[in-house]
């Protein structure tokens, strides 16, 4: 794991350079993430904290967060005690990965208060915890750790804070040269011999080095010239430490040969691959990190639904075939009526017990002889009218047939825009397309004790500015398109929509704008659809006065006229020029 202690000083020390800064909003995105927003050296920023287990971190983020309709529990707490406070102080617990935020707020009453946030960067056991520094009890966490889990350490509101179980390491920043090369010489079967060892050693011993930067020392360890290895070990351990102490980091990523990526606050030598430098560790952890933790989720979620809708459209197809397959037995139900009416005209000819007769065809321009099979166990004219039940039976099921084919292929082509819109979306996105399968009754809630959200409330857009400035709206999905087309257009907007695609609805807000906007519009609604990567995609536009949902229709479904058709080939650098926001409900 590349976030270690050397690294959680780093993300201190840059915390510690804004001074005391005030907490403006704070939000909840996701189960695991919380999100500071303050006011440091004039400009407005995001602190994320992240107790995600396979994405532990904390850092000032550039990236868009998409928040529930309602916060969490922990998020309304987290206002009460903390928003409008003042962050004062900010420490590192030793060199582990354990960081406190002291948070001085007033109250109503105008009574000061101290809250002590708790984060905890261990990867599977990452936490947020609010505690009463004075008491030592907690107030909640983001993540509770009832009884039943741990007897040790218990993370629940009431509860007094126990701290993670100490590992008795020694701290490598206060480490001389004598007490290094002591502890080192202890360990007899440790040279330059078995690097792997030594590695081993280092982080057994020093809090804060991860395996990473153990690797790093004992590379160092074979680069100096000396015969003496316990000199360049303790030379290579203090070239590295140094601008530790100092608080001079080197914020960099490496991407190895093989493919893989490490950051690190100090050079990484012994990994042989591109190299790419920050100007804070913030930088380089939004570099690293990106949107991961979100892509997981979101790939998680997304999953699902997409296998439930491939499994739909996999037994529709099945049904699809074997109705194909009644129209064609169908098309044979007048043989039958012939059969019938050939028994009936020659009952005399027939006695029960018999498994087939051969009669003279009347029909037959050629009077040929019709081999009709029979059932021994019924009469002659039992099995006429058998004949005839099957020639009525396949008759009366053609249209009925024709009506359920209708209704699978509607069906597939509804899952079709639905797993168009999963290819692009993100939790908000995921969690919309989900909660409009349970309306439709295609799944079945959960049963979660979560409030519904309000019919009438409304979803996050996306928005963008084209380069004239005027505002495009895009919808990506169906409660998103629901409400960008029947309620939030005016009636002399523009819509677009890729033509017999499925894709996004797309709204020029304004009557007036040039060919630069509405060819960066069509780019939207290519880029948002099955033909993303496509050359040539005709996308339609028209009024939205010309677009209608017809009565009993789809979520997202709607038909249009008076429309003109473009031909666009998607670029995603002209998408990524156009200035962008998401902003509910418009």
């Amino acid at each position: 794991m590349s976030l270690d202690g050397m690294v959680t000083r780093a993300l201190v020390h840059e915390l510690q350079m804004t001074g005391t800064t005030r907490i403006h909003k704070i939000h909840q995105p996701t189960e695991h993430d919380l999100v500071l927003h303050m006011r440091v050296a004039g400009a407005n920023r995001k602190l994320l904290l992240s107790a995600n287990p396979t994405y532990p971190r904390i850092h000032f983020s550039e990236q868009v967060f998409v928040n529930p309709p309602e916060p969490p529990m922990f998020c309304m707490l987290m206002r009460k005690y903390c928003e409008g406070g003042i962050i004062e102080r900010i420490e590192q617990v030793g060199m582990e990965r354990v960081i406190h935020i002291y948070i001085r707020k007033r109250d109503e009453l105008g009574d000061e208060s101290v809250k002590l946030l708790i984060i905890e960067l261990m990867g599977r056991h990452s936490n947020i915890i609010l505690t009463e520094p004075a008491t030592g009890q907690i107030v909640d966490g983001i993540h509770h750790i009832t009884p039943a889990i741990s007897s040790y350490r218990i993370i629940m509101p009431g509860f007094a804070y126990t701290a993670p179980p100490e590992q008795l390491k020694t701290n490598p920043l206060d480490m001389s040269e004598e007490a290094f090369k002591q502890l080192l010489s202890q360990e007899a079967e440790l040279d330059e011999e078995h690097p792997d060892l030594a590695a081993k050693w280092l982080v057994q011993q020093l809090s804060g080095v991860s395996p990473l930067l153990a690797k790093e020392w004992v590379y160092r360890i074979g680069q100096l010239e000396s015969a003496d290895w316990l000199n360049r070990a303790w030379s290579a351990f203090e070239q590295m430490m140094q601008p530790i102490r100092s608080n001079h980091y080197q914020s960099n990523i490496v991407e190895s040969d093989d493919g893989k990526s490490y950051f690190s606050v100090l050079p990484l030598t012994h990994i042989s691959g591109s190299l790419k430098m920050y100007d804070s560790i913030s930088d380089c952890m939004e570099a690293f990190y990106g949107d991961k933790a979100e892509r997981d989720m979101v790939k998680q979620r997304v999953g699902d639904l997409t296998r439930f809708l491939e499994q739909e459209k996999k037994k529709n197809l099945k049904k699809l075939d074997k109705l194909e397959y009644t129209i064609q037995e169908a098309q044979d139900a007048d043989k039958y009526r012939i059969m019938g009416e050939l028994l009936f005209a020659n009952l005399y000819q027939i006695k029960r017990g018999d498994t087939s007769t051969a009669l003279e065809n009347f029909y037959d321009e050629h009077m040929g002889v019709l081999n009709i099979p029979l059932d021994p166990l019924l009469e002659p004219s039992e099995n006429a009218q058998r004949y005839f039940r099957k020639y009525n039976k396949l008759k009366n099921s053609m249209q009925v047939v024709h009506e359920q084919m209708d209704v699978a292929k509607k069906e597939n082509a509804y899952y079709d825009i639905l797993l168009q819109q999963l290819s692009d979306a993100n939790m908000q996105d995921a969690q919309e397309i989900r909660e409009e399968l349970i309306e439709q009754g295609l799944l079945r809630d959960r049963g979660r004790k979560q409030k519904r959200k309000k019919k009438d409330s409304r979803p996050t857009l996306y928005l963008y500015t084209s380069s004239e400035g005027i505002p495009i709206y895009v919808g990506k999905n169906n409660i998103q398109n629901e409400y960008l087309t029947n309620r939030l257009a005016k009636p002399n907007d523009t819509w677009l929509h890729t033509k017999d695609i499925p894709g996004s609805h797309v709204v020029i807000r304004s009557e007036e704008f040039g060919d630069a906007t509405l060819e960066e519009a069509a780019q939207l609604a290519a880029y948002y659809s099955q033909a993303k990567h496509s050359s040539q995609v005709p996308v339609d536009h028209t009024l939205i006065r010309y677009v209608r949902k017809p009565s009993g229709a789809k979520p997202g479904f709607v038909i249009y006229d008076r429309q003109k058709t473009l031909y666009i080939t998607p670029e995603e650098g002209r998408i990524r020029s156009l200035a962008f926001e998401m902003k509910q409900g418009g």
